[in-house]
């Protein structure tokens, strides 16, 4: 009789409970992924620094991210029911991965709308060489063009790192990166170099 009852209550059936379970899972897997997202676009926005020098719970001040997440559950007890300690270990959304993979979604965002305000018209490259922290050469892109209204518009573009800024690596990138983008070679109208001793005849 039990088993009978048991069998005709579709409710309680284990297909209905295991979905109504997931899609609790999903809603909050959103939640706690639109938090992150929205701290990285405001860091992003602001130049902000992401990382603190300790980011255990014990640490007073764990950086810019977690405490700006932390800050968000204060105000929200829906968030904060999902976010940091209240996260499921493997889904928490915050590592380090995690933040440079939301980052690189922005940047390519960002460029694709670039690319778009260029059109087919005439651009300047300029281009820079600076090092990070780490020591490593970079070379930085910034793209020159007059927008739909007549406006003169500098642009940042990309960044890459380069083994050595001699001629032939910052060609052979910036080849990489006009190709990449669809950017016509004939439409560049002047081009910049920061370190021009590197661009000069042997």
């Amino acid at each position: 009789m039990k088993a009978c009852e048991d069998l005709l209550n579709q409710s309680m059936h284990i297909n209905n409970i295991i979905n109504i379970q997931s899609s609790e899972q999903v809603c909050k897997n959103r939640l706690r992924l639109k938090t992150s997202i929205d701290t990285i676009r405001w860091l992003a926005f602001q130049a902000c620094a992401f990382r603190g020098h300790e980011e255990t719970p014990e640490s007073s001040n764990r950086g810019n991210f977690l405490e700006m997440i932390k800050l968000l559950a204060s105000y929200n007890d829906k968030v904060a029911q999902v976010v940091l300690e209240n996260a499921s270990y493997n889904a928490k959304y915050t590592s380090h991965h995690i933040q440079k993979e939301i980052l690189h979604i922005f940047s390519r965002k960002v460029r694709s709308h670039i690319r778009e305000e260029i059109g087919d018209s005439k651009f300047c490259i300029i281009v820079d060489e600076p090092r990070d922290e780490s020591k490593r050469e970079q070379m930085a892109i910034l793209l020159r063009f007059v927008d739909k209204d007549g406006n003169i518009k500098e642009q940042f573009f990309d960044i890459v790192h380069v083994k050595d800024t001699t001629t032939a690596t910052l060609k052979k990138e910036l080849s990489v990166i006009i190709s990449r983008h669809n950017l016509d070679v004939s439409n560049i109208r002047g081009q910049g170099y920061d370190g021009a001793s590197n661009m000069r005849g042997e």
